[in-house]
């Protein structure tokens, strides 16, 4: 449904098998392969969706997030620490580490900002959902930042083309906030609120932003991927079959291929037979261009 909405028919099952908490697909456009993490499981899996190649690498404890390093590697958020992996050896190098107010919290949404740093925030997996959140930024010298405090799940970080526009979300706030963004220095100010939404228009999960300077959030809350305008008008959504959509990103030889993963966990049984593609990947046509994803100054 909505304006300009995209049909079913051209949703393509990428993955099938059921991830736990399907998360941060970022597409390396050296190499055209699709990364994405399963967070509790601790995994993080890739794709060649030319050849169907699976490659999935284990990291023995939660896995929040990855981006891409100038180098070739991935700079990887683990429950506490941010690392250093080299896909092609295996070999992993310890960059940052955090200290959490609470116990069970953990890392979770991250990105490559066009500053070169990593940004990666917390939230508290007690099931309680404490606002106890922060959102960091992990300099390429690993020094540790902290920008923001008290999100329930710090969810949604993108930049616009121009990389002077920042979106954070808190997924359980439920809100997107906008910061002015100097991708010189990665100051990020003049926090202010952009849009606050519902269970039904879709708690706002992972994001990602298009040439057109419009921000895709995933709507984990409502089977569907939202499309915002740079003023917070609801441009367009596409339902997904994948049921509990998390983080979009762009992808394929042109940036035009929508990739959205999605989660299972907690999900009820009588949904998971309803939705066989709960917890999948899935891509379709975006009928625009993404953002190029900067690469981690390493």
């Amino acid at each position: 449904g909505g304006y300009g909405a995209v049909t079913a028919h051209q949703i393509t099952t990428v993955a099938a098998d059921r991830c736990d908490i399907g998360e941060s697909p970022v597409w390396d456009g050296r190499t055209g392969l699709l990364y994405w993490v399963d967070i509790t499981p601790g995994t993080m899996r890739r794709i060649d969706p030319a050849t169907g190649t699976r490659q999935r690498w284990e990291f023995g404890e939660p896995v929040g997030a990855l981006g891409l390093c100038r180098s070739g590697r991935l700079v990887v958020a683990l429950k506490s620490t941010v690392i250093l992996f080299d896909p092609r050896d295996g070999s992993r190098q310890p960059l940052a580490a955090v200290t959490h107010a609470k116990p069970a919290m953990r890392l979770n949404d991250g990105k490559v900002g066009p500053d070169g740093a990593f940004w990666v925030g917390s939230m508290d997996a007690s099931g309680e959902a404490n606002p106890a959140g922060v959102l960091y930024r992990v300099a390429p010298d690993g020094r540790v930042g902290t920008v923001t405090e008290g999100f329930r799940i710090s969810n949604g970080l993108a930049w616009d083309g121009a990389g002077t526009r920042m979106y954070h979300s808190d997924s359980r706030g439920i809100w997107v906030d906008i910061y002015d963004f100097d991708p010189s220095t990665g100051a990020a100010s003049n926090r202010r609120r952009w849009l606050e939404l519902d269970e039904l228009t879709g708690r706002p999960d992972g994001g990602a932003c298009d040439v057109d300077g419009n921000y895709w959030s995933g709507g984990a809350s409502a089977s569907r991927l939202n499309c915002f305008s740079p003023d917070g008008k609801l441009l367009k959504w596409v339902e997904l079959p994948n049921f509990r959509p998390t983080m979009p990103c762009f992808g394929g030889p042109d940036l035009t291929t929508l990739y959205v993963p999605s989660l299972s966990a907690g999900v009820s049984a009588e949904d998971l037979a309803k939705w066989p593609l709960c917890g999948a990947m899935v891509s379709l046509p975006s009928g625009t261009r993404g953002v190029p994803v900067t690469r981690f100054a390493d």
